[in-house]
């Protein structure tokens, strides 16, 4: 099974590069077995499609407007996914929710997909998350580890591993 970890965003603007950031801290700080592919996805939108035919099982990891309390997150699974894309932060999100429509049309669509979402506090230009959302990234990873290891992917700290 072919599993990835995708997170978007513009890392140019605040909170918007909270899906960069993680990957970044997965890949940075975790060994999964069997492995799977983490991807920064940056804004590449619809040039993410072949990421989409080459995965069983994907997590996408972005912001998402959820007219929430900053920081909010939310799991989202297959058909509940669209309707939240459909209110745009950044342009990107176009680029998302026209991959998996694209994806669908071309019935080339993971096994599984699941969209792992939080509520930005600001978009404002700038390299820095917010400290809100910045605080919320642990309780973000600790949601996307929990749905590999309910795949069957064991997920092990690198620090635990060199001691």
């Amino acid at each position: 099974m072919k599993i990835g970890i995708i997170g978007v965003g513009n890392i140019l603007m605040k909170d918007e590069g909270a899906g960069p950031k993680v990957t970044e801290i997965l890949k940075d700080n975790y060994k999964f077995e069997p492995e799977i592919e983490l991807i920064d996805g940056g804004t590449l939108g619809l040039d993410l499609l072949p990421y989409i035919e080459k995965f069983d099982k994907i997590i996408i990891v972005d912001v998402v407007d959820f007219h929430k309390e900053p920081g909010f997150i939310k799991i989202l699974k297959e058909d509940e996914i669209p309707p939240y894309l459909k209110t745009k932060l950044s342009i990107h999100h176009v680029g998302v929710q026209d991959l998996i429509d694209v994806a669908r049309f071309m019935d080339v669509m993971p096994e599984e997909l699941i969209l792992v979402g939080i509520q930005p506090e600001t978009i404002d230009v700038g390299l820095d998350l917010s400290d809100t959302v910045a605080g919320k990234l642990n309780k973000l990873i600790e949601e996307i580890l929990k749905i590999v290891e309910s795949w069957g992917v064991k997920c092990v700290l690198q620090s635990l591993q060199k001691s």
